[in-house]
């Protein structure tokens, strides 16, 4: 019997007029998983997850929630799914209070309000004002609490922890932590590395609206280190040392360079910066981790951010 994925994304497609937003984008996030997407502004990170939530209709491809179309079977989708967006869209004039009570109002066994409210930190005093009162952080928090308070199967949330504090943050990753545990699957956009690392089964890097990779964050991490760093007084022809080790060598500034190789190469390059009497200050494995990895997927030219990232086009669902 095959296990149907929790998310499914199958050669999605979006555009904005004469933008594609996201192009041939495929992935897969099994039951009880999560998966983290990185990637610059402009990647397509939330039109993805947009999709996903039946924000937007794809212009090709195709999505799925627990095997479901979120558009086509709306109704069913809904009760399974929590949904935290950028910018949130609580109702100004309403309190954090009367707005999880009415949204657990819709599920048939919701978390308790006031509890969840807790959980979240919203206790005392901003519990109970009006959201536009709220600071950044705070309305973070609620809309984290009104993605959870139905007991969702799948939560899809953009950028959760943007403009918390260190402290709401690390109480936001024990609260995914917990949701993890109680079987859920995670599907968060971030732009913090330390928090992909920290929370993903899974790393999907993100840029010009493709998959650039998708791996355990560990993996990704441990593939960014095949590069060794030289640092040296003197004049040095970067073709050269290309030529020795056979790989791409880059000038990364003044008597320094960045080769596209393992350790096998500190060898003969010491021994080549030793016969041509270049004094060598250091060799050996250039910084990796997944900001490393990161960096090298997206390091081509960044596109401006797209017009819905500007807040130009609404985050509405979509007619017809």
């Amino acid at each position: 019997m095959t296990l149907v994925p929790a998310v499914e994304v199958v050669d999605l497609t979006k555009r904005y007029g004469a933008v594609t937003a996201v192009d041939g984008l495929s992935f897969t996030v099994p039951e009880g998983a999560c998966l983290a997407v990185l990637g610059p502004n402009g990647a397509g990170k939330t039109t993805t997850v947009e999709c996903l939530e039946g924000f937007r209709r794809p212009d090709g491809g195709r999505v799925r929630i627990l095997g479901r179309d979120p558009v086509a079977d709306r109704d069913v989708v809904l009760p399974l799914l929590g949904v935290m967006l950028q910018g949130g869209g609580a109702y100004p004039a309403a309190s954090p209070r009367e707005l999880v009570r009415l949204y657990a109002r819709y599920y048939r066994e919701p978390l308790d309000p006031d509890r969840l409210l807790e959980r979240v930190g919203l206790v005392g005093p901003p519990a109970d004002a009006r959201v536009r009162t709220l600071s950044g952080g705070e309305r973070q928090r609620l809309s984290l609490a009104l993605a959870l308070v139905g007991r969702p199967q799948v939560a899809c949330l953009d950028e959760p922890t943007a403009g918390m504090d260190p402290v709401a943050r690390a109480d936001t990753w024990r609260l995914l932590a917990e949701l993890r545990a109680r079987g859920a699957t995670v599907l968060l956009t971030t732009h913090a590395l330390d928090e992909a690392e920290a929370l993903a089964d899974e790393v999907a890097i993100v840029h010009r609206g493709r998959l650039r990779a998708i791996d355990r964050p560990e993996r990704l991490a441990a593939g960014a280190g095949d590069r060794i760093e030289v640092t040296y007084e003197g004049d040095v022809d970067p073709d050269e040392v290309a030529r020795l080790v056979g790989a791409r060598v880059e000038a990364a500034g003044p008597g320094r360079l960045v080769l596209a190789a393992d350790r096998a190469a500190i060898a003969p390059v010491a021994a080549w910066f030793a016969e041509h009497r270049v004094p060598l200050a250091s060799i050996g494995p250039a910084g990796g981790g997944l900001e490393a990895a990161y960096l090298r997927l997206v390091a081509d030219d960044v596109r401006p951010p797209l017009p819905h990232d500007r807040g130009d086009i609404p985050s509405t669902v979509e007619d017809g």
